[in-house]
């Protein structure tokens, strides 16, 4: 089979890559795993009862959308988090959220955008499905470096106007995936009016957005709300992977204008797979309680403790104000990654495998990303682990 010639450029993914540099090795001790973002903190008690309740359901086709009272479940979660009303018909339930991030893209991306090809834009480094959404629907994907200096965060507005005049889309990942570096309401504000002023959308990844240290991140509906945005011109999705430790059960939603939520919602009809009703019953639930949500991101914010005082004095760490990952700076990733794996068992992902060469360099060949995302103990024997080998 022939593949087309645009995925040419597509680089392998981040896991296979990283089993190729370290698998033909042994570990230098009992493995521990910090490398893929898990959740691995206890979902609800209930779980189990609601899908047993509703197991039935499986002989049903699932409602494409997602059920009535998922959709109010969700709207109603949207309203107490950020305070603004988006309708039943705004929202539309995903079979995760790396599918509603992929299809958003497929269709809402126009064939042509300012007389050319459309660019779409994405931070750098990034969650790999951006990269193969723009390739997908023959876009320029155009990678913007998100490094110390810009706070971990893309400086769209720093790009030309014949760029941004093509750009039809712009991805960005608030907390982000891997740094932790949260937009706060200014970045929002500069983003929308950019995008307002270049007429593209934003497509806001805030799957990360339950989870932090201090203060609870503003979110892309918040913001484009009250400065009276164009509804149309944010898109965002969430999960219930990370806020409720539960990236089984598939489930996450995509909000947006009402025309662009009905034009995801047309490609679905054809080409998509909704949720089935048993783990959307499930769901209702999880959208609608708190307590669990406030019982991880309390043990979350202990685990940042433990990683400020064992990391304390490593030249360039600096503790996430939100996520669960460390992006930790080092001499080189794959050379730090290999080390660690061959003297410690520790598992870790080079910040190459999740970035693209610019003419700037690649922003995450200094680094490595470590997730907290293993029990508390083994956590924190992997955090000295990693700074008995890569810092004394």
């Amino acid at each position: 089979m022939v593949f087309p010639e645009r995925f040419s450029d597509l680089p392998d993914y981040a896991f296979p890559r990283l089993r190729k540099l370290l698998d033909v090795h042994g570990p230098g001790g009992d493995p521990i795993a910090m490398t893929i973002g898990e959740p691995r903190h206890a979902f609800p008690d209930w779980v189990g009862e609601v899908l047993a309740a509703y197991v039935g359901e499986f002989a049903k086709y699932p409602p494409n959308e997602g059920t009535p009272e998922l959709l109010a479940a969700i709207s109603g979660w949207i309203g107490r988090r950020y305070d603004v009303d988006v309708a039943p018909d705004r929202i539309m339930a995903l079979n995760g959220t790396r599918e509603g991030l992929y299809n958003a893209a497929m269709a809402l991306c126009p064939e042509t955008k300012g007389g050319g090809r459309p660019v779409i834009l994405t931070p750098n480094p990034f969650y790999q499905v951006y990269a193969v959404a723009a390739l997908s629907v023959g876009a320029e994907p155009v990678y913007v470096n998100a490094m110390a200096e810009t706070g971990h965060l893309p400086d769209f507005a720093s790009l030309p106007k014949d760029i941004l005049d093509r750009t039809a889309i712009a991805y960005i990942c608030s907390p982000a995936n891997p740094q932790g570096a949260v937009a706060d309401a200014a970045y929002w504000r500069t983003l929308i009016g950019l995008a307002e002023a270049h007429d593209f959308q934003i497509f806001a990844d805030e799957c990360y957005s339950e989870i932090w240290r201090d203060t609870a991140p503003v979110g892309a509906l918040q913001i484009a709300a009250e400065m009276g945005a164009d509804p149309e011109r944010v898109v965002v999705f969430h999960s219930l992977s990370k806020r409720s430790n539960l990236p089984g059960l598939r489930s996450g939603f995509v909000a947006g204008g009402p025309g662009s939520i009905a034009r995801i919602r047309q490609l679905r009809a054809y080409a998509g797979a909704p949720l089935p009703l048993p783990l959307q019953r499930v769901a209702e639930r999880v959208w609608a309680e708190e307590s669990h949500v406030e019982e991880s991101r309390a043990l979350y914010q202990r685990k940042y403790q433990i990683a400020d005082q064992v990391l304390e004095g490593v030249p360039g760490y600096v503790g996430p104000p939100a996520g669960f990952f460390l992006w930790l700076p080092v001499a080189d990733g794959e050379g730090a990654a290999l080390k660690l794996w061959q003297e410690t068992g520790v598992r870790v992902l080079p910040g190459s495998y999740l970035s693209r060469d610019t003419a700037e360099g690649n922003p995450g060949a200094g680094y490595i990303r470590v997730a907290l995302v293993a029990p508390t103990q083994e956590m924190q024997r992997g955090l000295s682990l990693i700074r008995d080998c890569l810092y004394d």
